[in-house]
């Protein structure tokens, strides 16, 4: 005869904790959609228009005049 011990199968008991996860993390999803929203604000970014004609003026000073070397 064989004495089993009083342990007689089962699992875990991880279940719980499984169910416990899935309903965190969609929490965090649904936090996560709903941020998202409200920092954009519903509207679409800004795009910076470039103007047709760009008109650039730039003033270099004149070098000095050097002397010429003598030979």
């Amino acid at each position: 005869m064989t004495d089993q011990g009083g342990n007689s199968g089962g699992g875990g008991g991880s279940g719980g904790n499984t169910g416990l996860a899935l309903i965190v993390g969609g929490l965090l999803v649904i936090v996560a959609v709903i941020a998202f929203f409200m920092l954009r604000n519903g509207a679409e970014p800004e795009v910076p228009t470039i103007p047709d004609e760009i008109d650039v003026n730039i003033n270099l000073p004149e070098a000095p005049a050097t002397a010429s070397p003598a030979n």
